[in-house]
C-alpha cells in the first residue's frame, strides 16, 4: 500500500492527538479538513466536499474554508456541540525549510468560545466541571469569556440538577466515575442542549488539581482562597483549570479569583419553578419577551444584563443585603436626573469583561482596543456622578470603580481611530507614537513618489509614451512596454517576462528602489505588529483593575435599571420581615400587566403567615385568573428578595428559603412519563424538599387521574402540608375540587378563597378578584361556551351535568371532612407509631353485616384517605339496602 505524502502524514499525526475534535489544518490561505472531519464539516457547514491526492489509491475527502472567514464557520460548528482544534502555521513559509511547521494553537469548545458575535451578550457562557466521589459531588463553574470562576459542593443528584438549571452551562466535563453515580442528566441535557464529555482520570488527580490551582494563583495554600472545606470541589476546580490550559494553550491570566459559594446562601429555585414562573424565558417560545427578566432588564451594558440575570436566578435570603439593595434603588429614584445622566454614560460602554478576556488570551484585534478605549472614556464621568450618593453599596462600588485613564491614554496615543482588523498588515499605529515606525512609514510613502519620478524620467529618456511601472507579488516592481514600442527599449533594460502584447523589464535603479520600498513596508508591518502586541500586553497586565471596574459598572447598571423600572411601573419598596408573614396589598403580576394593552389588570391582596393563614385553598373556573394570581405572589416575593421594588400598593414580605411551583400539565413522553406522572414527580419533589420557610404554589393537584383518586391525593397533600410536624409551609393551592373547601375550619391554617364570578343567565363574567369563601361549582360548561364549543355539545353537557349532580356521587363530602377532623389525632399518633383505640363511625346502623365490617376494621391503622374510601363504600351499601 502506498504511503501518505509527508504533508498528510503530519496531518494524521496531529489528528491523532485531537481525536475528539474537528481539525482545522492551515494550508496557505485556507483551513482544510480531511477524511471524516471533511465529511462532517461539509454536511454541517453546507460547503462543497472535494478530494485530494494524498499518496493513496483513492483521493481523501477534503473541504476547506478561507482563513479570514473562520469565525462564522467556527461558531456554527461549536454551536452544534463540536470541538474544533485550530492548527496554524507557526513559521514564515518564506523561511521554512521543507514542510512549514504547524501546531494546534487552541481548541474551541462550546464552553470556551471567545467570539463575541457567537455569544449572547446578556447571558454567561458557562463551562461546568463535575466530580463524583461517592458521598459528595464537587462542582466548579467558569465563564471563560468573562473570567468568573466558582466552586461548591452538593450532596445529591437533585441538588446537582438544580445547580445545572441555575447556571445552564453550554458544556459539562466530568470524571468517568460520575457515569456510575446513577444520576441521570440525559433529560436535563435534552432540554438545555448541553455538550457533555467524560475526561481521562488524570485530569481529576487530586494532587495535580491542587498543584495546578496553587501554581495558577501563585499561592502556597488554598486556605487563603477560602477552599479549606471544599475537598471535592477543589478537584472539580483543578480539573476545569487543567482543561482550559489544555484547550486554550495560554496563561489564562484573566482567571484572577476562585470564589467558593454555598447553595444555602441564596433562595433555591428548582427547574420546574424556574420554568413555571418564566423567570428568564417563556415556557413555550423560550423567548426573553414575556419573562420577568424582560420586565426588569433596562440595562445599558452587557455586564449589567448578565448581572441582573444572575440576581433573578439567585435571590437573596439575607435581610440586611436585601435592604442595602433597596436603599440604592431608593437613592437613584430620589436623584432621577443624575441617574439618567449615568445611564447616558453607560450606553456607549462595550463588554469590558469579554474584551478583557480576548486581550488576556491574545486574540483581541486593533478594533477591539478601540472599543475598549471608547468605553474607558466614559468612566471618569460616571465616577464623578457617583460621588453625591451616600448608600453603602454605592460607596463601595465607587471605591471599586477605577477610571483607568492611564490605559485610555496608552491606546489613544498608540492606535489609529479606524484601524484594520488584521494585525499583520499595518495601518494600526499612529504617527508620532514610535520614531522607527514614523521613519519606515515615511520611506514607504516617499518610495511611491520615487517610483513616479523614475517612470516619468524613463518615458522622457526613451520616448516610450506608454511605459509604466507596475507591481505584482511574483515579479515585484517592473517596467512594462507594449510590443509597438519594443524597438525603443534601451540595451540596459533587463527582460523579466514576455507577454502576448507586452514585455516586462527591470533596471538597476528600479531594483534598488524595490529593495527600499518593499523592505520598508515589510519592516513597518512587522514593527506595527510588535508595537500593537506590546500595547495589548500592557493592558493585559492590568486585568484585575479592569475586571473590578467591569463588575462595578455592572452593579451600577443593574441598580439604575431596577430604579427606572420601579419608577415607570409604579412599584413600591416592600418591607422585609423574618417572621414568615407575606402581606401584599393590591399586588399585580409584573409581566401580565405589561402585556395587557388596555391597562385593565385587576390587582389582588395576599396574606399568608405561619399560623392561622398558612394555606389558601383557591377555587374558581378556568380562565378566571387563579394561576396568574398565584404566580404573581411568587414573583413579588422573588422580586423583593433580589432587592427590587414590587408591583403593589404595599407589601411586607417574609423571607422564604425556597419557592416551589406545580403549575399546569405537560407530558414528558420522551422519557416515558405521562402528564400525571410528571405532576406526581413534581409534587414528590416539593413535599420531600420544602421546609416550613418555603412558599408553595400548587395548581390543580390530582387532575391527571380519576376523580376519586385525584380528590384523595389533593386532600392528602393539603393535610400533609398543613401539619406543622411534617411541613407547615405557606401555600397557595388552586383546585377545581370545590369539595376541598370543607377543609376550612377542619384543618388548622386552611382558608378558602375564590375568584369572583358574575353570572348572567347561562353566561359568566370573570371579575378577576380574589375574595374570601369557596366556589360551589366550576363553571366548566360556561367556559366551554366561551371557548367556542358547538352549541349542540354545550346543551348535551347541561343535561348530563344535571343527571350527574342528581346522582350526588359526593354528597357526603362534608361528613368526610368532619370525620377527617376526628381522625386528626389518630393520624398524628400513627406517625409516632402509637396505638390508638378504634372509633365508631355510625351510632345507629341496624344492618348486621355492615356492623360486623365496622367491628373488624382497625381504624387506628387507617389514613384519612383510607377512611374516605371506606366511608364511600359503606354509604353505597346502605343506599342499596334502603
Amino acid at each position: 500500500m502506498a504511503q501518505f505524502t509527508p504533508m498528510m502524514q503530519k496531518y494524521i499525526e496531529t489528528k491523532e492527538e485531537y481525536k475528539d475534535c474537528i481539525l482545522f489544518y492551515r494550508l496557505g490561505d485556507f483551513y482544510e479538513m480531511f477524511f471524516e472531519d471533511a465529511i462532517t464539516a461539509s454536511r454541517e457547514l453546507e460547503i462543497t466536499l472535494t478530494g485530494k491526492d494524498c499518496g493513496q489509491e483513492e483521493r481523501a475527502p477534503m473541504c476547506g474554508i478561507p482563513y479570514h472567514a473562520i469565525d462564522g464557520y467556527l461558531n456554527k460548528l461549536v454551536s452544534k456541540g463540536y470541538k474544533v482544534a485550530i492548527c496554524e502555521q507557526v513559521e514564515d513559509p518564506k523561511q521554512a525549510k521543507g514542510l512549514v511547521k504547524r501546531e494546534v494553537v487552541r481548541v474551541v469548545t462550546p464552553g470556551t468560545n471567545l467570539n463575541m458575535q457567537a455569544l449572547d451578550s446578556g447571558k454567561n457562557n458557562y463551562l461546568m466541571s463535575i466530580v463524583y466521589l461517592g458521598d459528595v459531588i464537587g462542582l466548579s463553574i467558569a465563564d471563560f469569556s468573562t473570567g468568573d470562576y466558582f466552586v461548591t459542593e452538593v450532596e445529591s443528584g437533585s441538588a446537582l440538577i438544580d445547580e445545572i438549571n441555575k447556571f445552564v452551562p453550554s458544556e459539562i466535563i466530568c470524571n468517568e466515575y460520575f457515569n456510575m453515580s446513577g444520576i441521570n442528566l440525559e433529560q436535563v441535557n435534552e432540554k438545555l442542549g448541553i455538550s457533555m464529555s467524560s475526561l481521562d482520570s488524570w485530569y481529576f488527580d487530586d494532587e495535580m488539581c491542587l498543584n495546578k490551582l496553587k501554581a495558577h494563583f501563585h499561592i502556597t495554600s488554598l486556605d487563603g482562597l477560602g477552599l479549606k472545606d471544599y475537598t471535592t470541589g477543589v478537584i472539580a476546580a483543578g480539573a476545569l483549570l487543567q482543561y482550559l490550559y489544555q484547550t486554550q494553550k495560554n496563561s489564562l491570566s484573566h482567571l484572577t479569583s476562585l470564589l467558593p459559594y454555598t447553595t444555602g446562601k441564596y433562595m433555591l429555585i428548582d427547574s420546574s419553578s424556574r420554568r413555571n414562573l418564566e423567570l428568564v424565558e417563556t415556557m413555550r417560545e423560550k423567548q426573553k419577551k414575556g419573562s420577568l427578566l424582560w420586565v426588569l432588564d433596562k440595562t445599558k451594558t452587557a455586564m449589567g444584563a448578565r448581572k441582573l440575570r444572575s440576581m433573578i436566578e439567585q435571590p437573596l435570603i439575607d435581610k440586611e443585603e436585601i435592604l442595602k439593595r433597596q436603599t440604592v434603588i431608593e437613592e437613584f429614584n430620589n436623584e432621577v436626573i443624575t441617574r439618567e445622566e449615568i445611564r447616558e454614560y453607560l450606553n456607549p460602554i462595550y463588554d469590558l469583561e469579554r474584551l478583557m478576556s480576548k486581550i488576556s488570551c491574545k486574540s483581541a484585534n486593533p478594533r477591539d482596543l478601540i472599543a475598549f478605549k471608547s468605553s474607558l472614556e466614559m468612566l471618569p464621568y460616571i465616577k464623578g456622578l457617583l460621588k453625591s450618593f451616600k448608600s453603602e453599596l454605592i460607596e463601595s462600588t465607587f471605591e471599586q470603580l477605577d477610571d483607568l485613564q492611564d490605559l485610555y491614554k496608552l491606546i489613544d496615543d498608540a492606535i489609529v481611530d479606524e484601524p484594520s482588523i488584521l494585525i499583520r498588515e499595518g495601518g494600526i499605529i499612529k504617527d508620532g507614537f514610535h520614531e522607527d515606525a514614523d521613519r519606515l512609514r515615511k520611506a514607504k510613502t516617499e518610495g511611491k513618489n520615487w517610483l513616479a519620478e523614475l517612470e516619468s524620467r524613463e518615458r522622457e529618456k526613451t520616448g516610450i509614451k506608454g511605459l509604466k511601472i507596475k507591481y505584482n507579488k511574483v515579479f515585484g516592481y517592473y517596467l512594462e512596454v507594449t510590443n509597438s514600442y519594443k524597438g525603443l527599449v534601451p540595451a540596459e533594460y533587463i527582460r523579466k517576462q514576455t507577454l502576448s502584447n507586452a514585455e516586462r523589464y527591470t533596471t538597476d535603479e528600479l531594483k534598488n528602489l524595490e529593495d527600499i520600498i518593499l523592505g520598508a513596508e515589510d519592516k513597518l508591518f512587522s514593527l506595527e505588529y510588535n508595537l500593537f502586541v506590546n500595547v495589548r500586553d500592557i493592558i493585559a497586565s492590568e486585568v484585575l483593575r479592569i475586571q473590578n471596574t467591569a463588575k462595578a459598572i455592572a452593579k451600577i447598571d443593574v441598580y439604575a435599571s431596577l430604579a427606572l423600572v420601579a419608577e415607570r411601573n409604579n412599584y413600591i419598596k416592600p418591607k422585609i420581615n423574618e417572621k414568615g408573614i407575606i402581606e401584599i396589598k393590591n399586588g399585580r403580576h409584573p409581566v401580565v400587566e405589561k402585556m395587557i394593552t388596555n391597562d385593565m389588570f385587576v390587582a389582588n391582596d395576599t396574606y399568608l403567615d405561619n399560623s392561622n393563614k398558612r394555606i389558601s385553598i383557591i377555587t374558581g373556573p378556568n380562565m378566571a385568573g387563579k394561576s396568574t394570581y398565584m404566580r404573581q405572589t411568587a414573583l413579588i416575593v422573588l422580586m423583593a428578595q433580589i432587592g427590587s421594588y414590587v408591583p403593589a400598593t404595599s407589601a411586607n414580605i417574609g423571607i422564604v428559603d425556597r419557592i416551589f411551583t406545580r403549575v399546569g400539565a405537560s407530558d414528558d413522553l420522551a422519557s416515558g412519563q405521562s402528564t400525571f406522572m410528571v405532576e406526581m414527580t413534581e409534587v414528590a419533589n416539593i413535599l420531600r424538599n420544602a421546609t416550613s420557610k418555603s412558599l408553595l404554589i400548587l395548581d390543580e393537584i390530582g387532575r391527571g387521574t380519576s376523580t376519586f383518586d385525584g380528590l384523595s391525593i389533593a386532600w392528602a397533600v393539603v393535610e400533609h402540608i398543613s401539619n406543622t410536624r411534617l411541613l407547615g409551609a405557606k401555600t397557595l393551592f388552586a383546585t377545581h375540587y370545590h369539595e376541598l373547601t370543607e377543609l376550612e375550619g377542619t384543618i388548622d391554617g386552611v382558608n378558602n378563597y375564590c375568584i369572583a364570578v358574575k353570572e348572567q343567565g347561562d353566561d359568566i363574567v370573570f371579575l378577576r378578584k380574589i375574595i374570601a369563601g369557596g366556589a360551589d361549582k366550576s363553571y366548566g360548561i360556561q367556559v366551554a361556551k366561551l371557548a367556542g364549543v358547538p352549541d349542540s355539545v354545550i346543551e348535551r353537557a347541561k343535561v348530563l351535568v344535571k343527571d350527574l349532580s342528581d346522582a350526588d356521587i359526593l354528597q357526603n363530602a362534608k361528613n368526610i371532612a368532619q370525620y377527617s377532623k376526628k381522625l386528626d389525632k389518630t393520624y398524628t399518633n400513627h406517625i409516632n407509631d402509637l396505638e390508638v383505640k378504634q372509633m365508631t363511625l355510625f351510632d345507629t346502623v341496624n344492618n348486621d353485616d355492615i356492623i360486623m365490617e365496622l367491628k373488624e376494621t382497625n381504624i387506628g391503622n387507617m389514613t384519612p384517605i383510607d377512611a374516605i374510601n371506606m366511608l364511600y363504600k359503606m354509604q353505597n351499601k346502605i343506599k342499596n339496602r334502603w
